[in-house]
């Protein structure tokens, strides 16, 4: 196999990927993946508190009231919440250990109202005496301060409400350094009859207009049970049909590009995941536990725990076993797992993204070097088999089927597999795209400066590397003289350097030193490879 055929396959396999890519985008629409806006949620906005799911016993909820409320500020030192108590839902969070932007401070803004678009945490009781049915609407808890602020490992915000004997405290559990929120019910019945209740957790998120094609992240919904540990539930299929999965734990996430937010219920429970879409533009993917009776004159504890922050792995795991498959590496993320912990073992030991980019390039390439010595080494003898299959095209003509048979004896006769150059490239190819999805989901590389690069996620703003890596493509040509003779493909061979170049102009730029470095690393083994077969008396000329 000729290098110019090696680089038409590597092209036909990433417009191939691309297009597939596309197709998913066309048929799950996507958005803009981070927010842009810092429009700040307005406490007279609508909070989106008019959905309520059923209870499992079917008892219907009812409209919201226009109830007053407060906005209670919580500030921890990697959160900024805002809480209202109508209903004692999450109303805004920017992530403080994250800008915005590159060019602003300003923290980014995870849930709330951008650009008009909601994006909200809601949790309530349900079910005969849960107050979040209440034919009067959904409660209006009581907060003893206005703001609060952690100062040591946990901060406790209660929300409380009373009715008809009940009293009803909501406790928010922040801890320091942590991005999930243990949210705790605590029923107190104070009458002589039973009271039953059912736990709902939900978020709710505003349909947008979807990406690029460079944008190649999901976002939308996802869930896990225990028969799936990951499935994706695009905004289109949350409109199509409604959810009605039972199952043991699970959980409920909403992705976007580099963070997600997700519920994770008690995981010795049955639980219920249900998904709504709305008629104003949104949708809505939640959780109910089961149903709990309070005994008279007693008191009982429900509790769920919410995540609102990075796409950590590590940290994600820890809550679900399944709630890492989130960070989504695609259908190769048992490639890309892997490569991403290695990644933040060389970032670690190295101090820097940049070079840790580079260095895990050196290993996959070093790994994958008795595979590259295949290809090459098959490609030569491919080569310098040219002027015995012209010869045999000579002699046989247009009668294809002596053609095949001759040259099939050929091969056995000089042990040569004419796919011998194709099949490592298969098996590269796999890792190739696991460093990719590894690169575009890995939040450690957004805003990250590298030499002159102010963001490894980010586009070349000089279009240093496109260019480079584009200079790199055609001296591997150029190592690898030219041998196709239809002019048509000699001039598509001699342009592909520069279509490519203009292609990675808009792919982050941490990706495209990857390929550039994995290109250079290339180069230098294929003359390495060459140098020892010529030695051994093969040529490596045409």
């Amino acid at each position: 196999m000729e290098s110019q055929r090696t680089f038409l396959f590597i092209g036909f396999l990433l417009v191939s990927f691309l297009l597939f890519q596309q197709w998913n985008i066309d048929n799950n629409p996507q958005v803009n993946t981070e927010t842009s806006a810092t429009t700040q949620a307005s406490t007279n906005q609508s909070t989106g508190n008019d959905f309520v799911p059923q209870s499992s016993t079917g008892d219907l909820p009812v409209a919201t009231a226009a109830t007053s409320r407060q906005i209670i500020d919580v500030t921890t030192d990697v959160f900024s919440v805002k809480l209202d108590t109508l209903g004692g839902d999450i109303i805004e969070t920017k992530l403080l250990k994250f800008k915005e932007k590159i060019d602003n401070d300003s923290p980014f803004m995870l849930l709330g109202v951008l650009d008009g678009n909601q994006y909200f945490s809601q949790s309530g009781l349900i079910g005969l005496h849960g107050p979040d049915a209440s034919a009067e609407g959904r409660p209006t808890y009581q907060a003893a301060q206005t703001s609060y602020q952690l100062t040591g490992d946990e901060l406790r915000v209660p929300l409380t409400f009373e009715k008809d004997g009940v009293s009803f405290t909501k406790t928010y559990i922040f801890k320091a350094g942590r991005y999930d929120v243990d949210v705790e019910y605590q029923i107190a019945n104070n009458t002589a009859e039973t009271k039953q209740v059912q736990l709902f957790t939900q978020i709710k998120r505003s349909i947008t207009e979807k990406g690029g094609m460079i944008d190649q992240t999901y976002l939308g919904t996802a869930y896990g049970t225990s028969e799936e540990p990951y499935e994706k539930y695009s905004f289109d299929d949350i409109k199509e049909r409604d959810l009605n999965i039972n199952t043991t734990a699970g959980y409920i996430s909403f992705i976007q590009h580099y963070f997600v937010s997700a519920w994770v219920p008690k995981q010795d429970q049955q639980n219920n995941i249900y998904t709504k879409a709305r008629n104003d533009n949104s949708v809505i993917i939640g959780l109910k536990g089961p149903l709990e009776n309070v005994a008279a004159n007693s008191a009982q504890t429900i509790s769920s725990t919410y995540y609102m922050g990075p796409k950590d792995s590590a940290a994600l795991e820890a809550l679900q076993t399944d709630l890492d498959l989130t960070v989504d590496y695609g259908w190769l993320w048992f490639i890309s797992q892997p490569l991403h912990s290695l990644l933040m073992w060389l970032y670690g030991l190295i101090g820097s993204l940049g070079l840790a980019i580079i260095a895990i390039t050196v290993i996959v390439k070093m790994v994958l070097y008795p595979l590259t010595k295949a290809q090459y080494t098959s490609m030569a003898k491919m080569r310098n088999l040219q002027p015995k299959i012209m010869a045999l095209k000579d002699r046989y003509g247009d009668d294809r089927q002596k053609m095949g048979q001759a040259m099939m004896e050929m091969y056995r006769k000089e042990k040569v597999n004419p796919m011998g150059g194709c099949f490592p490239l298969l098996l590269q190819m796999p890792i190739f795209l696991g460093l990719f999805y590894v690169f575009m989901e890995s939040v450690e590389i957004r805003h990250t400066e590298f030499l002159y690069l102010n963001d490894l996620a980010a586009m070349d703003p000089y279009f240093i590397l496109p260019i480079l890596f584009g200079a790199s493509m055609f001296l591997m040509q150029k190592l690898q003289p030219m041998t196709v003779t239809d002019p048509m493909q000699q001039k598509m061979m001699t342009w592909m350097p520069v279509m490519f170049s203009v292609f990675f102009i808009w792919f982050p730029s941490g990706l495209v030193m990857y390929w550039l470095i994995s290109n250079l690393i290339s180069i230098a083994q294929m003359l390495y490879i060459y140098k020892g077969m010529e030695k051994k008396g093969i040529s490596v000329k045409s």
